[in-house]
């Protein structure tokens, strides 16, 4: 592969990137009133398995590919919301764990399909 097939390589992978990360964004707050990025946490969340109830802030923000301080906003407006609790950890203060409420598996399921609707429409080779 030249350098110059590389290059364009890079910028499509970003273009499709921007277009759904767009797409989403739009179809998740006119839908169901979440940002992509709160969409994403919750996601995270749903999918972390029942008998682990509270996900630490550190393992969320690697699987949401979030900083650590656009986390913080997005859970604190999650929380906000009643779709998240934010606890400390007994043992150490730094840590916060989060956990998923009733209604943030509600709000999860009603936004999931609009997700998936819109990844299959950018994703689906033509």
């Amino acid at each position: 592969m030249t350098e110059d097939e590389l290059v364009a390589d890079w910028r499509d992978l970003l273009a499709r990137y921007h277009a759904t990360w767009c797409a989403l964004d739009r179809a998740l707050r006119e839908g169901h009133g979440l940002g992509a990025s709160e969409f994403e946490v919750l996601d995270q969340m749903a999918d972390s398995p029942l008998d682990k109830p509270s996900v630490r802030m550190q393992e969320l923000a690697a699987g949401a590919h979030l900083s650590q301080s656009a986390l913080s906003r997005v859970v604190a407006r999650l929380d906000a919301d009643g779709f998240v609790t934010r606890n400390m950890c007994d043992t150490d203060r730094r840590g916060i764990f989060v956990e998923l409420t009733a209604a943030g598996r509600r709000k999860h399921a009603e936004a999931q399909a609009t997700h998936r609707s819109v990844l299959a429409a950018a994703l689906t080779p033509a």
